[in-house]
C-alpha cells in the first residue's frame, strides 16, 4: 500500500483527496498538513512514500519547501498539485525535485495514476501541463539562475570585461553565455535580448 501524505491549506480539498486516496485501494492516506511548518514537523514521522505538495503554502513557496524535502528526505516523491500552469513554475518544480505535476483541476484518475507513477520512479505531469511543456519553446523560455544573473547585468550595460570581474568568471565564458543567451531568446544583438527579456519578464 503507497503511503502519501498531503499538504494544502485548503481543507476542502485535502479532505477530497483523502477520500479519494482511501477510497482507491492503491494508497493510504498517512498524514495532512495545511501549512510547510505542520508538514515539517511531523514529515518525519509520517514518512510518506508520496507527498502531495501545494505551490502556493500560507507560509512559504512550495518550491522552496519542495528543494528542501528533497535534501532531508530524498526517497519521498514529491507529486506537486496546484492552480499554477506557468511554465516557469512547472520547470522550477521539476528542477528542484519534484516527480510529477497535477493541476488542481485534474481528473481523480489522474490524481491516481500520478501517485503510482511516481512511486515506480516514472516523471508524472497532468495532461495539460504535458501539453504546456510540449507547445513551441518561444513561449516556454527557461533560463538557468546564472544565466537570469548575466541577464541582468547586461541589461545594466555592462560589458563583458565588467560583468567578468563581478560573477568572477572569464570574459571568454561570459561571452559563451551571452551567445547561449542571444540564441536561447532568438535576438540579434543585445538591445534585441533585453528588450525580450524585459517583456517575457526574465529580469
Amino acid at each position: 500500500m503507497i503511503k502519501v501524505a498531503i499538504v494544502d491549506d485548503h481543507k476542502i480539498l485535502t479532505e477530497g483527496l483523502q477520500n479519494l486516496i482511501e477510497e482507491s485501494g492503491i494508497a493510504q492516506v498517512v498524514g495532512v498538513a495545511h501549512s510547510a511548518v505542520e508538514c515539517r514537523l511531523s514529515l518525519g514521522f509520517w514518512r510518506p512514500d508520496v507527498l502531495l505538495l501545494d505551490v502556493g503554502l500560507p507560509d512559504m513557496s512550495g518550491l522552496d519547501f519542495c528543494k528542501e524535502i528533497k535534501a532531508q528526505f530524498p526517497e519521498i516523491k514529491v507529486l506537486a498539485l496546484t492552480t499554477h500552469n506557468e511554465y516557469a513554475v512547472v520547470r522550477q518544480m521539476l528542477d528542484n525535485g519534484a516527480s510529477g505535476y497535477l493541476i488542481k483541476n485534474a481528473m481523480a484518475d489522474e490524481v491516481l495514476a500520478g501517485i503510482e507513477a511516481v512511486t515506480q520512479g516514472e516523471v508524472f505531469l497532468c495532461h495539460e501541463v504535458d501539453v504546456l511543456l510540449k507547445r513551441p519553446s518561444e513561449k516556454n523560455i527557461w533560463l538557468s539562475p546564472r544565466e537570469r544573473e548575466l541577464l541582468k547585468l547586461i541589461s545594466e550595460g555592462l560589458t563583458n570585461a565588467e560583468i567578468a570581474d563581478r560573477i568572477f568568471l572569464s570574459a571568454e565564458t561570459i561571452r559563451g553565455y551571452r551567445k547561449n543567451l542571444l540564441l536561447k531568446l532568438g535576438a540579434k544583438n543585445t538591445a534585441v535580448l533585453v528588450k525580450i527579456a524585459i517583456e517575457q519578464k526574465l529580469i
